[in-house]
């Protein structure tokens, strides 16, 4: 299951960052959210002369299922929260 909807239509790496951005939005705290972003830029900066469309396309899979797997991490307390709240 993808983290949003549409990561199935994410084919470029401008597409992959702009998603990954909005993914960003869906983590709890503020903090949390700053620290991914800051991951996403980071990551954006350092594969950006990547000129492979094969390994272009590695990159889309795992930052796509990384995504998936922090928002998972990220459910059960989001939860936990607003039992509480």
């Amino acid at each position: 299951m993808a983290p949003l909807p549409g990561a199935e239509l994410v084919q470029t790496p401008l597409q992959l960052y702009r998603y990954l951005l909005r993914c960003c939005r869906q983590l709890p705290t503020k903090g949390i959210q700053e620290h991914y972003k800051h991951a996403v830029r980071q990551s954006f900066r350092v594969h950006s002369d990547e000129d492979n469309p094969e390994r272009i396309q590695q990159i889309i899979k795992r930052a796509i299922e990384d995504a998936d797997w922090i928002l998972n991490k990220v459910s059960p307390w989001l939860v936990s929260t607003c039992k509480l709240g």
